[in-house]
């Protein structure tokens, strides 16, 4: 048995890179594919989980107008195996079967009303994930990387896992937490089964080493750290089924269930159909090119799953998105607390982009904390719609396209010929023609709020360009209120596209007022060739007619 694990390993952590020679096989692209975290439907869904979604959304939304003709792929789900849900569905009086599709719609239709845009919505409970679960195991078992011993630890029932003396302490009121999240934690002692991580401790770093695989950089800096200084143990992977029945049974063993993270984290390999014959792997997606997770459930993706990945001979993750929390007045979302924030009842209040755009202005850094604010969400609704909405029914005003047509209609190119270093105009346009270029090289950063300020800078430019010429004037000239318009409008063309992927909504009613096709909606109608292009022909004109509202009132 051990000669068998020793060669295992040696195989697993040498392996060559399996997902670039079948790109090089494939005769079409792998399917772009994105996860979110999984919900645990213990309790109503809150802010943060709209917040993970969203935050998949827009790099959902922008790979598909970036790359029209490449397959996207893109799971959500629910977690709805483990204690916790065992316990609140007993404390409802209800079946846990029952009790998780009640709370599981909740999820679903907070995903529906976000406009989020997902493929998969896979849950734990399916068929097809114990499949996949089952697969896993029994090739982890004739691997040698699982075996059975007594265990024992510190379980924090909260977390669903045990912690190590290193990683709990004392706590004055609660008594032994862990030291990582705060969660009480109780010894516990049990028969169980074991899974070798300790043996991929190296890989792992040798992988975190090679590239920040892990974003923001200082959660790579704090995993490598972590495994230079507090090398990995094995893990426990079951449960004796009298303490934990709503679950996996262990293949074989029906006295032990399988620990939930454990078959939590396989739902990205169940949701695109694993276990796979051949290059199926690569063509139903995998590996994951981005994964979005909350900073407390890092460690599972970090360690769990890659190595568990390893152990398979499968290609890792590309890349972990892990973004900070939302909390209330400084402190963490809590139902016992009752600060909890209700994304459902924003929406209804401010409609769905305006919130979109509220947690991606001042949520899209993901390195700290940020709270949850009504008054900072009515100020953001008022820039937006300020910036953008107004913008839009003020340059397509009547009045302004009547003393704009009154003028010769010239390209774009030659109105940017004729302007004056100090124009205002001038600036809108070089800013719009650059803003593009901009944006994708930090969305491919992953730097999405940064993205959306280059964005809204234009915007900026655009209002300032308009207060400064007054096209609505009968003093300003009739040439310069065509090319106060028709750079407006150009701008609002570039900033629609741009924006899809972060306020669908109403970048679609944008673009449909300034009579943009479908077609003209991808990535490659705003980079720079297309833009000349675009430039050349005559500005916009009275095709244009006054645009409606693009915000709910």
């Amino acid at each position: 048995m051990m000669l068998r694990f020793a060669r295992c390993v040696q195989r697993c952590t040498l392996l060559p890179p399996f997902r670039h020679l079948a790109r090089g096989i494939a005769t079409e692209p792998k399917p772009y594919y994105i996860t979110t975290p999984i919900f645990y439907p213990n309790a109503d869904p809150h802010i943060g989980h709209l917040y993970s979604l969203v935050i998949a959304d827009v790099f959902a939304r922008y790979r598909r107008i970036l790359e029209p003709n490449r397959p996207v792929k893109f799971l959500a789900g629910t977690d709805e195996h483990g204690l916790k849900i065992q316990k609140a569905a007993q404390a409802q009086g209800l079946p846990p079967a029952e009790f998780c599709d009640k709370l599981r719609s909740r999820f679903q239709r907070l995903a529906e009303k976000a406009q989020i845009s997902h493929t998969v919505f896979m849950r734990t409970t399916l068929p097809e994930h114990r499949n996949t679960v089952e697969s896993v195991w029994d090739a982890l078992l004739e691997k040698g990387l699982i075996y059975t011993a007594t265990y024992s630890g510190w379980y924090s029932i909260t977390d669903e896992c045990f912690y190590t003396d290193t990683q709990v302490m004392k706590d004055g009121v609660k008594g032994m937490i862990s030291r990582e999240t705060g969660s009480v934690v109780e010894q516990h002692t049990e028969p169980n089964y074991m899974f070798r991580l300790s043996a991929f401790n190296e890989s792992l770093l040798a992988h975190y080493r090679s590239s920040d695989h892990i974003f923001p950089p200082q959660q790579n800096a704090f995993i490598l750290q972590t495994l230079e200084q507090k090398p990995l143990e094995d893990l426990s992977v079951s449960r004796p089924s009298s303490r934990l029945s709503w679950g996996i049974p262990v293949p074989g063993d029906p006295e032990q269930t399988i620990y939930v993270w454990f078959e939590a984290l396989l739902v990205y390999l169940s949701g695109i159909g694993h276990p796979w014959n051949g290059n199926k792997g690569l063509q139903a997606g995998w590996p994951v090119d981005l994964q979005i997770i909350g900073k407390d459930i890092l460690r599972f993706h970090a360690f769990y799953l890659p190595a568990i990945l390893q152990a398979l001979g499968m290609p890792l993750q590309d890349q972990l998105l892990t973004h900070a929390h939302w909390t209330v007045d400084q402190q963490k979302m809590s139902k016992s607390v009752g600060n909890v924030a209700d994304p459902f009842e924003a929406i209804e209040k401010f409609g769905v982009d305006v919130v979109r755009f509220y947690l991606l202005r001042v949520g899209g850094r993901f390195r700290d904390d940020t709270d949850w604010s009504r008054t900072q969400l009515e100020k953001h609704d008022r820039e937006i719609q300020s910036r953008l909405g107004n913008l839009l029914m003020r340059i397509t005003s009547t009045k302004i396209a009547e003393r704009a047509n009154t003028a010769p209609h010239l390209t774009i190119s030659s109105i940017r010929a004729e302007l004056r270093n100090e124009s205002p105009i001038l600036a809108l346009l070089d800013a719009t023609k650059s803003m593009p270029s901009k944006v994708h090289l930090l969305m491919e950063q992953l730097e999405l709020g940064d993205a959306l300020n280059e964005i809204m800078e234009v915007l900026r430019l655009a209002n300032k360009a308009i207060n400064d010429v007054a096209p609505w004037d009968t003093n300003t000239a009739p040439a310069d209120v065509f090319a106060c318009r028709g750079a407006s409008l150009e701008a609002l063309r570039v900033v629609g596209i741009c924006l899809q992927p972060f306020v669908p909504g109403v970048a679609g009613r944008l673009l449909d007022a300034l009579n943009v096709s479908p077609e003209k909606r991808t990535w490659a109608a705003v980079e720079e060739k297309a833009l000349l292009r675009q430039w050349a022909q005559p500005a916009p004109g009275a095709e244009i007619k006054k645009a409606g509202r693009l915000f709910q009132q």
